[in-house]
């Protein structure tokens, strides 16, 4: 009898889908940079691009320990309009009235839509945060665990950026997502 009852309370818990809050589940939503521009023309917000490539090991450490943390996935999925772009892609992207394509060179070649996003220093991963007037913020190269990553996206999410400097604001804002 005591078998039956954990079964059903088992059968009841997993209907729900999830063992913890409606939130555990919340991931990023990723967008193409087409899709990002779409909806930034009809609703202007900051955008946030993850440029990758399939090769790159701490890439693939970024989506499963930073952007996989419900805090951070939430406060992206708020502020920005979140962009996961292969810097390697070989498609074309159309932006500003410019034709960004694929560049061959060495093994694997670049997307200069990449190349643009980051002044020419293609480093992977790269965070690269644009306005809402579709001005690059900032880059920034390399692997953020989330305690990195939520100072930066409080600084430039909540528009400490334009009045505080960034040594400033570490000092001072002791508060997380």
């Amino acid at each position: 009898m005591k078998l039956i009852r954990i079964a059903l309370c088992l059968s009841v818990l997993l209907s729900f889908g999830s063992w913890g809050s409606p939130e555990g589940s919340q991931e990023v939503e990723w967008l193409t940079f087409e899709q990002a521009i779409a909806r930034h023309e009809k609703h202007p917000k900051k955008l946030l691009v993850d440029l990758y490539t399939d090769w790159c090991g701490w890439c693939k450490v970024m989506d499963k320990k930073t952007y996989s943390k419900i805090e951070i996935a939430n406060y992206i999925n708020k502020n920005f309009y979140p962009v996961k772009f292969n810097a390697e892609q070989k498609e074309s992207v159309e932006f500003n009235g410019h034709t960004f394509e694929f560049i061959p060179s060495g093994r694997r070649g670049y997307h200069q839509l990449a190349a643009a996003l980051t002044n020419n220093r293609l480093s992977y991963p790269t965070t690269v945060f644009i306005d809402e007037d579709l001005r690059i913020i900032q880059p920034i190269a390399g692997y953020l665990n989330p305690e990195q990553m939520e100072p930066i996206l409080l600084y430039i999410g909540d528009d400490h950026f334009k009045t505080t400097k960034w040594e400033n604001f570490t000092k001072s804002n002791k508060t997380s997502l």
